[in-house]
């Protein structure tokens, strides 16, 4: 996700919260339909890479909007950045310990 240059990108470690639908929720945002593609697929070819397994299941590659990686434990959230803010995942699962990814070392954003 940094190496594409997503946005706000924050790590849900839902383990501990009741009921929750994975282990991990890994969330970011994006400007563009080129760039959540970008971020999309570099998500999914380091996957690949690192641990040899594709996604289960993807929801929104033709919307734009928010799509969705989902590989069971851990579920890759890349939002449009006004629909994050419309879905709010963050409160959704509030009871998550959220920990915020830094910028990647030398990236400039100002």
């Amino acid at each position: 996700m940094q190496e594409k240059k997503a946005a706000d990108i924050l790590i849900m470690d839902l383990r501990k919260v009741k009921n929750a639908v994975a282990d991990f929720f890994v969330l970011c945002s994006g400007s563009s339909d080129k760039q959540l593609d970008a971020i999309a697929d570099s998500v999914d070819q380091m996957v690949y890479k690192l641990v040899n397994e594709n996604p289960w299941h993807i929801e929104g590659k033709n919307n734009k909007e928010w799509m969705l990686l989902d590989y069971f434990d851990v579920v890759a959230h890349i939002f449009r950045h006004d629909r994050r803010e419309y879905f709010a995942l963050e409160k959704l699962w509030g009871d998550a310990e959220m920990i915020e990814v830094n910028e990647a070392p030398g990236t400039n954003r100002g």
